[in-house]
């Protein structure tokens, strides 16, 4: 089982640069929209925020996340945005106090768990390298919600190759939630990572392929930009309706952003 030591670093070095975006803002700035429809940058943190005490919860009290699992499946696809939504009116110093202090929790946390041990989820129990990763992939996505608000271009890291790793290891669920039956050979998948070296995933061999750009890949399968204005290129009929379904997440599909 891999270390979860190098995962949960990647993991605070992401939600360090997202804290350094949003750290210098005037208040009034943290109600400004997102593409995310109905969140503002303040929604984003708190959904960060709501989260990381999620996880945190999953692995320091496993019966407490037990009753949080109860209340969210009375809600299966409201109660996401409602811990959004209640964060999100905290006053912006406090909600990115509460965010450092509940990941910097969160991050020593993970590595303590046990080897071998499986935390709870929403989804399949996780190591607690999956959940840093897991963490990872939705701060770096809600990440780029606040950068494009903002209007900054964050540069592509290393650390992508974690994320574009769930979005392949996904894709049997991205199958299964949309009501498919997942194909049963592998696929391959090469990606160009920031420093041009590749990425790769599956047999040489595969029929069914997928090609591009990593970050592109990443921004795929978190569905933050549409599939036709990414350098993601399938090969084969699989391949191709993967790419129109691949989603990194847990939660409910979803239309992907445009």
């Amino acid at each position: 089982m891999a270390d979860p030591g190098p995962f949960v670093a990647e993991l605070r070095a992401e939600s360090d640069g997202l804290d350094a975006l949003v750290a210098p803002l005037a208040a009034g700035r943290w109600a400004e929209p997102t593409p995310s429809p109905g969140w503002t940058i303040a929604h984003q943190i708190g959904h960060l925020l709501w989260t990381d005490r999620a996880a945190l919860t999953a692995v320091t009290d496993e019966a407490g996340f037990a009753e949080l699992l109860a209340a969210a499946a009375q809600d299966p696809d409201g109660f996401v945005d409602a811990g959004a939504e209640e964060l999100a009116a905290t006053p912006p110093a406090e909600l990115l106090s509460d965010w450092r202090v509940t990941r910097g929790r969160l991050h020593e946390a993970l590595l303590g768990v046990a080897e071998g041990r499986k935390l709870p989820w929403f989804g399949p129990p996780m190591s607690a390298t999956s959940m840093a990763t897991a963490r990872l992939m939705e701060t770096w996505a809600h990440g780029l919600d606040v950068a494009d608000t903002l209007g900054v271009k964050r540069p592509a890291t290393a650390r992508l190759r974690s994320i574009a790793h769930i979005g392949v290891r996904t894709r049997d669920f991205a199958f299964s939630i949309n009501g498919l039956t997942p194909p049963a050979e592998p696929f391959r998948v090469e990606l160009r990572a920031p420093d041009s070296s590749v990425w790769e995933w599956g047999p040489n061999d595969a029929q069914q392929r997928v090609t591009g750009a990593a970050e592109d890949f990443c921004m795929l399968v978190t569905q933050r930009r549409p599939q036709a204005d990414l350098d993601v290129h399938p090969v084969g009929a699989d391949a191709e309706l993967w790419l129109g379904i691949a989603q990194a997440f847990a939660g409910p599909p979803g239309p992907g952003r445009d």
